[in-house]
């Protein structure tokens, strides 16, 4: 089954948007393989965004990144990469369609809520990056109990 990664960058947790976008991926169907609640230093931040090091907005989205707790998640489903960028919407929040988490809660570009793979290859590295302990392996045992 595909997975992803998503990060709730430090503006959406400051602003108490963490159960708000963890329902939007859990009504949508989605599985939450993995979670934590941390703050990230800036040799990992820079890893993470090594892609965009030669960008001139390197240094202040590290910079971002730092000032305060994030929370990275994997998510599992079908098509959950392609499916969580329309979730999340379009990086630039003016051009998020309302009902998106950009589009719903971001209003600039630099503080954007969050950060979503862009690809399944780009997930994996993401995943094996911040979870190098590997996703959780579970099966709910719910639907027993709730339909009987």
């Amino acid at each position: 089954m595909e997975q992803t990664f998503i990060m709730i960058k430090p503006d959406g947790v400051q602003r108490g948007l963490i159960g708000e976008i963890i329902s939007r991926f859990e009504k949508k169907g989605f599985s939450l393989k993995g979670l934590k609640f941390i703050t990230v230093d800036r040799p990992f931040a820079e890893k993470h965004y090594a892609d965009l090091s030669a960008k001139p907005f390197f240094s202040g989205l590290v910079d971002y990144i730092v000032s305060g707790p994030v929370v990275a998640m994997i998510w599992e489903g079908k098509n959950v990469v392609s499916t969580g960028r329309k979730i999340i919407g379009a990086t630039n929040p003016a051009e998020s369609a309302p009902g998106t988490i950009r589009g719903d809660f971001a209003v600039e570009i630099g503080r954007n809520i969050i950060h979503g793979s862009d690809a399944v290859e780009s997930a994996r590295k993401e995943i094996a990056l911040w979870f190098p302990e590997g996703p959780v392996h579970w099966q709910s045992s719910v639907s027993h109990w709730i339909y009987e």
